[in-house]
């Protein structure tokens, strides 16, 4: 097997360094892309095994030192992992295409399934459809809450955070931003102070199978030059990505207000974009019910619908904010055609979820060092962590009322308020499903896409034997 080494130093004009070229990198890029299913779990498999493995362009510790300090950071992990790995290989130009595509294929699916709910949402097939999935989408969450819970809860301390962040969410509607800068307080201070439950450690450790040292990859130990900018260019980059980002939001918001649906979409989904920690599953729930409540974007059970759609498509599963952006602007498009108004929602709440994500890696990625010898900071990432999984709790539970059951009551008292379930209303074929897919991915072992498609197939056949196909 020829090494990456022996690639010709010209191949790469910028970095002749480690030898490869741009054109290969594109291609594997996108090549991980069509491959990153099953959530950051798996994507950050997929990657492992290519390019660490594989294609041996960069080492375990280097690999692992991304991965942890793209875990301090809001949004999806493992898409700000891929922009970090191609920017370190190919400087700005690497993470960008890296980044891009990581989402584009997701970017392209969720639309046009978006598409297909918006105009045959109604038909028995895709009702049976979208059915099915709800089940095998609530018994996801549970799952998550689970392994989330086995890393994340090392201690009474931050089993304590975990309910704490659950009862602040699902009794007293304590907003998710709050919990979130509540638990990373909490973190950074019992880390300065070095007290024993918030220094348990966090992160991820052994990835994959087979582990490559830095020295034997193509990046080698070393720092790259462009890997050490001065301050002036991180300024620089900084200020490109946040007029990127901001520029939009701000224009849209100055020239329609806070009534429109482009702008509520622009600000809300900016406002997310620094608030979600823990992956999408910990956000989802508050996006639900801000949107289903607040600005009526969304019926209850069609998040559920929006989960299915991105648990089933390539790219990370923040991606379902696309569907809930492209649904509010569909139902209210103005002088628009609803179709049209549609998808620039969806492609504005994706512009406004993404560009972040290159802005904290572009800016911070330099500094990394820094960071991972940073105690106190990795003790609010462990308990950010923590509260996450209280906040995934909270979504299992939200979704699995608007599933089970027809009729919810609001029951006040005490400060809290409530959504009590009547009994009487419960969703036999629905439960029954649920309970099926639960045994699957708790007692088989069964996988994520082969349950979402045993489900489906299921609902299928109930809306045939009931005579809604």
């Amino acid at each position: 097997m020829t090494s990456v080494r022996a690639v010709h130093p010209n191949a790469l004009g910028d970095d002749p360094s480690h030898g490869i070229p741009f054109g290969e990198a594109v291609r594997v890029w996108a090549r991980v892309a069509a491959l990153s299913f099953g959530g950051p779990a798996g994507q950050i498999a997929v990657m492992h095994r290519i390019l660490v493995e594989e294609k041996r362009w960069i080492g375990e510790t280097r690999f692992l030192h991304a991965l942890n300090y793209c875990m301090l950071l809001p949004g999806p992990e493992a898409q700000q992992l891929a922009v970090y790995i191609g920017w370190l290989l190919h400087k700005t130009r690497g993470g960008l295409v890296a980044g891009t595509l990581f989402v584009l294929p997701g970017v392209i699916a969720i639309m046009a399934l978006s598409w297909i709910y918006a105009i045959f949402g109604n038909v028995g097939a895709v009702q049976a459809l979208f059915f099915g999935l709800k089940a095998a989408v609530l018994a996801i969450v549970l799952e998550a809450v689970i392994r989330v819970g086995k890393r994340a809860l090392k201690n009474n301390v931050m089993v304590a955070l975990a309910a704490a962040a659950f009862i602040g969410l699902f009794l007293f509607h304590v907003p998710f931003p709050l919990i979130v800068l509540t638990a990373a307080v909490i973190g950074y201070v019992g880390g300065r102070a070095g007290l024993a439950p918030f220094m348990a450690g966090n992160g991820h450790g052994k990835v994959g199978g087979k582990q490559v040292a830095d020295a034997e990859s193509a990046l080698g130990e070393g720092i790259p030059a462009h890997a050490r900018p001065p301050v002036s260019w991180s300024l620089k980059i900084g200020g490109v990505f946040l007029v990127l980002w901001l520029a939009p939001v701000l224009g849209l918001f100055v020239l329609f207000g806070s009534g429109n649906v482009f702008a509520d979409i622009a600000v809300f989904f900016s406002k997310m974009a620094v608030v979600t920690f823990g992956g999408a599953y910990a956000v989802l729930a508050y996006v639900a019910q801000q949107a289903v409540d607040t600005y009526g974007w969304l019926k209850p059970g069609e998040m559920l619908d929006g989960l299915g759609m991105a648990e089933t498509t390539p790219g990370p599963l923040i991606m379902v904010t696309q569907f809930v952006g492209f649904m509010g602007a569909y139902r209210a498009p103005g002088s628009l055609n609803p179709l049209l108004a549609g998808t620039l929602g969806g492609l504005l709440t994706t512009w406004v979820t993404f560009t972040p994500c290159f802005l904290w890696i572009f800016v911070g990625a330099p500094f990394v060092e820094t960071l991972r010898s940073n105690k106190a900071l990795s003790a609010a990432l462990a308990t950010i962590t923590a509260a996450v999984v209280g906040v995934i709790l909270n979504l299992a539970v939200w979704f699995a009322l608007h599933v089970l059951f027809g009729t919810l009551r609001e029951v006040k008292g005490f400060g809290m308020t409530v959504d009590v379930p009547a009994f009487s209303s419960v969703n036999i074929p629905s439960l029954v499903l649920t309970l099926g897919a639960l045994l699957a991915v708790f007692r088989f072992k069964v996988g994520m896409l082969p349950v979402l498609a045993g489900c489906s197939i299921l609902g299928l056949l109930y809306g045939m034997a009931t005579g809604a196909i």
